[in-house]
C-alpha cells in the first residue's frame, strides 16, 4: 500500500470480484454486440452466452461475496441479514408486524 494512499482504500476481494464481474459483462455484451453488427456466423452463439453470462456472472459473484463472508466471519452485502437487525433469522420478526395489537382497554 502506498503510503500516500489514505488507510481502507486498498482494493479488497469483494471489490475486486464485483469489478471482475463487470468488466466481464461488458466484454461479453461488446463481444455481442459487434458479432452482430459485422454479421459473424458466430453471432448466434455469442447471443446465447450473453444472455446465460447476464444471469449466472452476477450470481457467481454474489456466491462468492457471500461465501467470502461466512469464512471470513464478516458481515457482506450478500448477506441475509436486512440492516440494523442483529444476526439470526431475517425472516423471525416478520410475525410480529401483523400480529393484531391488544387494546388498552381489554
Amino acid at each position: 500500500m502506498k503510503k500516500d494512499q489514505p488507510a481502507g482504500t486498498r482494493p479488497t476481494a469483494k471489490r475486486v470480484a464485483a469489478i471482475l464481474a463487470i468488466v466481464l459483462l461488458v466484454l461479453l455484451y461488446l463481444s455481442t454486440l459487434l458479432a452482430a453488427l459485422f454479421d459473424a456466423t458466430a453471432s448466434g452463439v455469442l447471443f446465447r452466452l450473453s444472455l446465460i453470462g447476464t444471469f449466472t456472472i452476477p450470481l457467481l459473484t454474489w456466491v462468492y461475496i457471500w461465501m467470502y463472508g461466512k469464512l471470513a466471519k464478516k458481515h457482506t452485502i450478500a448477506d441475509f441479514e436486512l440492516p440494523g437487525q442483529e444476526k439470526g433469522n431475517a425472516f423471525e420478526d416478520l410475525g410480529e408486524d401483523i400480529q393484531p395489537k391488544e387494546k388498552a382497554g381489554d
